[in-house]
């Protein structure tokens, strides 16, 4: 399916993309060729084979967290530029309303 060079500027136009007139041509004709793709998937016979949201079984690479000891307060404290009691102190970022 090729689209035309109308086409091409909507779908620029929508994206918010400028294109020089050799870059509209080029994009033109890459458009064409991705949609012909999709043309040639739709004609495959896909009406036995169950949806997937993977095609290959997927296991998860995250670990499980693991506690430890955290560093000692006043160690951490002493790096604050300014401390009230136990906490950081902070200018304040919102404004009351």
């Amino acid at each position: 399916m090729a689209l035309t060079r109308e086409e091409v500027i909507h779908i620029a136009t929508l994206c918010r993309v400028g294109f020089s007139e050799e870059e509209l041509l080029r994009m033109q004709s890459q458009l064409s060729h991705i949609l012909e793709q999709f043309e040639v998937l739709r004609q495959i016979d896909t009406e036995r084979v169950p949806p997937t949201g993977h095609s290959v079984e997927l296991s998860t690479v995250m670990r499980e967290d693991q506690s430890r000891p955290s560093r000692p307060r006043e160690e951490i404290l002493s790096n604050a530029p300014r401390r009230e009691e136990d906490f950081f102190r902070v200018p304040m970022v919102l404004e009351e309303f």
